[in-house]
């Protein structure tokens, strides 16, 4: 059996994907990987993504996307897809120790934020240290956080906080920045701002939520406690790519290129989401992407059938 559209990914991007296509009649196999749910599994309660007027908790969003997704016939396979055939028709994907063949392909495997590796980061996420500024910003309303990091994402994520947190701390391994000039320029000259040069984070602490941080300068060796109320990790993403490399172009972070938009130069083969983006990384972005490539995926399938007609006759 043949598939009409294969969907790898199971986030804001895949699970919209799903729906789409699912309600087009394609009844699409959706790869959703042995964790399912990209980045919002690991929130807690967001609150910018429209139609949820008192906001919604991460995993339910998720799951209603879920849901919505199955109402129309999609089919889930929570397993990990351990390679890809993109170079001859149908594609072939493989998951579990089983290849699965495709007409179309839709890839929506998104990105995983980098962490510091401790387990208070696991066990406080969502509850007081994040990943993603722009989505939790607000609930530091005039409280004082922390950002870990140097590069551009960090002066970002530094200079956004400003407009809720009382006071924003970098801290930083060295003694220099890798941000751009104008970045650190922007972030340095923001009263609110200060930095900690040559330190790390060696433990998140806290009871239900974070109270405090344990860092330690790596120059002098003294380590001490800062009180805090946030902690926001902003050391870079990795994109989930690697089954992909040598069948589709990546760039020199590792995320897939576009031809256009959604379209890679595979016809038949479309992008969506964090795995291509790293710029915006929104839910309602990812979304977007995920029905435009489904409206791709439709398109691309419509034509297909058109050519097998007319070779008919």
């Amino acid at each position: 059996m043949v598939e009409k559209v294969i969907i790898i990914g199971s986030g804001c991007a895949g699970l919209p994907a799903a729906i789409y296509t699912a309600r087009e009649g394609f009844n699409p196999l959706l790869i959703a990987g042995s964790l399912p749910g990209g980045q919002l599994s690991l929130t807690t309660e967001v609150e910018n993504y429209p139609g949820y007027e008192d906001g919604v908790m991460g995993p339910d969003l998720i799951n209603k996307m879920r849901k919505q997704a199955e109402r129309f016939g999609t089919r889930f396979l929570n397993e990990d897809v351990t390679s890809v055939d993109l170079k001859s028709k149908p594609f072939k994907v493989t998951a579990a120790g089983k290849t699965y063949e495709t007409e179309s392909l839709i890839i929506a495997t998104g990105a995983n934020a980098m962490l510091l590796g401790m387990e208070s980061e696991q066990k406080f996420m969502g509850r007081g240290v994040s990943t993603c500024a722009t989505c939790d910003a607000t609930f530091y309303k005039n409280k004082n956080v922390i950002v870990v990091g140097g590069g551009d994402t960090a002066m970002e994520d530094s200079t956004f906080l400003t407009r809720f947190a009382s006071s924003v701390t970098i801290i930083h391994r060295r003694d220099a920045f890798k941000a751009s000039q104008i970045m650190q320029e922007r972030a340095l000259s923001n009263p609110k701002i200060k930095v900690m040069w040559n330190t790390v984070v060696e433990d998140i602490l806290g009871d239900k939520k974070v109270s405090a941080v344990k860092l330690k300068n790596v120059t002098t060796g003294e380590a001490k406690e800062m009180p805090i109320d946030g902690v926001f990790i902003a050391i870079g993403y990795t994109p989930n790519t690697k089954i992909f490399k040598g069948q589709l172009p990546l760039d020199e972070k590792g995320y897939l290129v576009v031809k256009e938009d959604v379209l890679t130069e595979i016809p038949g083969v479309f992008v969506a989401g964090d795995v291509a983006d790293h710029f915006y990384r929104q839910a309602v972005v990812a979304a977007g992407a995920g029905v435009k490539a489904a409206l791709q995926a439709r398109e691309y399938l419509s034509k297909l059938e058109y050519e097998r007609d007319k070779a008919k006759k």
